[in-house]
C-alpha cells in the first residue's frame, strides 16, 4: 500500500478483535480521509422532458433512499449531478445525523443537488469498509466538529475540513476482510428480517380470514370441527361487559415513583400487558382510584388520527398487586371471561372488523376521541367458547415465532454492534 507523505504508524494499539492472518502485519496507519476519498463532481445538462431518479440520504446510516422519478421539467434546482455505484454520498445539511452512506447498484446513475458531497473512493480504501467504518462514534463526532452554523438543523458541513481528518486505517487487504465479516453478517441480518415480515404478513393475512368481513358473521377460513357450527352471535359491547375509568385527579408530581400503572404507550404498542413495562404513580392510603383485574381489555381514547383510536391490549394475568391505569384509556371488564376469553380478545380487537368499526367513531380535528357510549354500542361477532380457543392457540403460536424471530435478529445485531467494536480502535485509543 502507498503509504504517502501523511501516513504515520501508531504504535501501542490493543485490538479486542483481529483476523489471525493479520496479527503479524503491523499497526495502522493514521492518515488522512483524503487518502481514502476524493470528491468527485459529475455535472449534468437537465432535459425537460426527460425522467431523472432523485435520490436522498436517510439519518442515523439509514442509507440511500429514492425521492422518485421526476421530469426535468419539474425539478426546480438546476444545477444537479449524477452518482454511480459505489459512490459515498454525504448530506451537508443533514451529516450532523449521520446522513451519509454508500450507493447501491439500484442508484447508478442518479442525481443529486449540490446539497450533498459525493466521494469517491481512492486504491487505498475499500468503500465497504469504509461506510462500516464512518458508524464509528469517533467519526460521527467529526461530521459535527466539521460542521458550522448556531442551530443543529442549520448547520453546514464542511467536506474539505473533514477530508483533512486523521483516523488509524489498516491496509486494504485488512480493509476488505473486516468488510467481508460485517457484510456477511448485514446480509444475514437481512435475510432473517425478510423472515421476520414474512411471518407478520401471514399473521395479517390469517386475521383477515380467521375473523368476519364486515357485514358478515363467518370468517372465510374455519377450523374443521367448526364448520358446521353456524354463525357467530352478534354482540354489542354494552352487553358484554362494563367500562372502568383510569387515574383521575393525578398531576405530574404524582408520577415517577409508587405504585404500578398501565402506561398509554403500553396500551397503543401491544396486544397484551407486560407488567415489566409499568410506569409508577403516587397512590395514597385510601385514594379512590380503580384497579385492574385480570381479563380487562384496556383501550385509547384518543389519538392523532382517527385510524389509531380505540388500541386495545389485554390483560392475560393477574397483578401481583394493585395496578393502575393512565387517565387516556378506559377499560371494558368483561361480565363472563368464558363469553369472552382474554386470549381471543387479544386478537378479537386487533381484528380488520373491530379496526374498521371503531375508527368510524372517531371524532376531532387536530386530536381524534371515542365516546364511550357510542364504543357501547358497536357490535362485533363472538365464536363460542371452543372457538375463540382455537382462533387464540393458532394466533399465539404464531407471535411466539414472530417473537423468537425478533429475537433472533436483536441477538444477531448485538453481535454485528459487539464485532463493529472490536475490529475497530477504541475512540481513547485513537486519540492517545
Amino acid at each position: 500500500m502507498n503509504h504517502g507523505k501523511n501516513g504515520k504508524k501508531r504504535t501501542g494499539l490493543a485490538f479486542k478483535l483481529r483476523f489471525p492472518k493479520f496479527r503479524d502485519s503491523g499497526e495502522w496507519e493514521e492518515r488522512p480521509i483524503s487518502d481514502l476519498l476524493i470528491e468527485v463532481n459529475r455535472p449534468m445538462d437537465m432535459i425537460d422532458t426527460e425522467d431523472y431518479s432523485l435520490v436522498t440520504v436517510k439519518r442515523r446510516y439509514g442509507g440511500i433512499v429514492t425521492r422518485g422519478l421526476f421530469k426535468g421539467a419539474s425539478i426546480k434546482v438546476k444545477s444537479q449531478f449524477y452518482i454511480q455505484e459505489n459512490d459515498f454520498l454525504i448530506s451537508k445539511r443533514q451529516i450532523v445525523h449521520n446522513a451519509c452512506g454508500v450507493v447501491p447498484k439500484e442508484f447508478d446513475g442518479s442525481i443529486v443537488s449540490n446539497e450533498y458531497s459525493v466521494l469517491k473512493a481512492t486504491q487505498d480504501c475499500d468503500i465497504s469498509f469504509f461506510n462500516y467504518f464512518s458508524q464509528q462514534p469517533i467519526v460521527s463526532r467529526s461530521f459535527l466538529n466539521c460542521s458550522i452554523g448556531i442551530h443543529i438543523e442549520k448547520m453546514l458541513f464542511r467536506v474539505n475540513d473533514w477530508l483533512k481528518q486523521k483516523f488509524l486505517f489498516p491496509a486494504i487487504k485488512e480493509q476488505k476482510k473486516i468488510a467481508d465479516c460485517l457484510t456477511s453478517l448485514e446480509e444475514l441480518i437481512t435475510a432473517e428480517a425478510g423472515k421476520l415480515e414474512a411471518y407478520k404478513a401471514h399473521k395479517k393475512g390469517l386475521m383477515q380470514k380467521l375473523f368476519p368481513a364486515e357485514g358478515k358473521t363467518v370468517p372465510e377460513w374455519r377450523f374443521p370441527e367448526f364448520r358446521d357450527k353456524g354463525e357467530w352471535a352478534k354482540k354489542t359491547l354494552g352487553t358484554i361487559g362494563q367500562t372502568v375509568n383510569g387515574l383521575s385527579g393525578k398531576s405530574g408530581d404524582d408520577f415517577g415513583t409508587g405504585k404500578p400503572f398501565v402506561t398509554y404507550k403500553q396500551v397503543f404498542d401491544c396486544a397484551w400487558i407486560d407488567f415489566s413495562k409499568c410506569g409508577r404513580v403516587k397512590i395514597v392510603a385510601d385514594e379512590r382510584q380503580n384497579t385492574l383485574q385480570r381479563g380487562d381489555i384496556l383501550f385509547t381514547t384518543s389519538s392523532e388520527t382517527p385510524d389509531e383510536v380505540g388500541y386495545a391490549s389485554v390483560l392475560l394475568n393477574t397483578p401481583s398487586e394493585a395496578t393502575y391505569l393512565n387517565s387516556f384509556c378506559f377499560s371494558l371488564r368483561p361480565n363472563c371471561l368464558q363469553t369472552l376469553r382474554s386470549e381471543f380478545s387479544c386478537f378479537l380487537f386487533h381484528s380488520p372488523i373491530y379496526r374498521k368499526s371503531v375508527a368510524v367513531l372517531a371524532q376531532g380535528s387536530t386530536r381524534f376521541n371515542i365516546s364511550k357510549s357510542a364504543f357501547l354500542k358497536l357490535c362485533l361477532p363472538i365464536p363460542t367458547e371452543k372457538e375463540q380457543k382455537k382462533i387464540a392457540s393458532c394466533l399465539f403460536s404464531l407471535d411466539e415465532l414472530i417473537t423468537t424471530q425478533a429475537k433472533k435478529i436483536d441477538t444477531l445485531k448485538t453481535h454485528k454492534k459487539g464485532l463493529m467494536q472490536g475490529l475497530f480502535p477504541l475512540a481513547d485509543e485513537v486519540g492517545a
